[in-house]
């Protein structure tokens, strides 16, 4: 691959560029072409779940570019967050406080993965972690200055992958990471 030109489009957030590049096809031949590639910077996502009750907690709030595509109701997510220059696991316990206000116990990394390689650069570092009712500390909800407006939700894990399944629940690292911990359970 060899990029020809690079235009920024927009800097406002996040970063809107368009690339232009040559791209060596399997039969060897080169190809041009131009992509437009968001860069929003990488981010964590953690699933709390107290295994002795059987519960996850998981945050509602509203997202614009949802609505746009025609999911009126807020989305059911886990907790997430921009890493904002620190390491994914700082970033997973800052965020379980900010969102949930949890303090979180046993973060284990699931896995990373691109949420949407086509056209977004964000790598999505993915854990568990454990909670219990004494470790919620705080009442969450997110930060107002960066427009958050946060509701927690403490629900069975059953209920939770019951709500994957009616389509309640729509956000990609959110069933990626109950469908984890609903294998890890079946392994118990």
């Amino acid at each position: 691959m060899r990029i020809r030109d690079v235009k920024l489009l927009s800097e406002k957030r996040y970063k809107l560029r368009e690339y232009d590049f040559d791209y060596r096809r399997g039969d060897g031949a080169w190809q041009r072409q131009d992509r437009e590639v968001f860069d929003r910077g990488h981010a964590a996502a953690v699933l709390p779940i107290d295994p002795g009750r059987g519960t996850v907690l998981l945050v509602r709030q509203f997202r614009l570019p949802a609505f746009l595509a025609g999911h009126a109701a807020p989305l059911v997510e886990v907790i997430a967050g921009a890493l904002d220059g620190d390491a994914p696991e700082v970033c997973a316990r800052r965020e379980a406080m900010e969102e949930a206000g949890v303090e979180i116990a046993e973060l284990r990394r699931v896995f990373h993965c691109f949420m949407s390689p086509g056209a977004v650069t964000e790598r999505m570092h993915l854990f568990t972690a454990t909670y219990s009712s004494a470790s919620r500390t705080a009442k969450g909800g997110g930060l107002v200055d960066e427009g958050e407006d946060i509701e927690v939700l403490e629900l069975p894990l059953v209920r939770a992958l019951a709500m994957v399944e009616s389509g309640e629940i729509a956000d990609a690292k959110t069933i990626l990471l109950l469908q984890w911990a609903a294998m890890a359970e079946r392994k118990k």
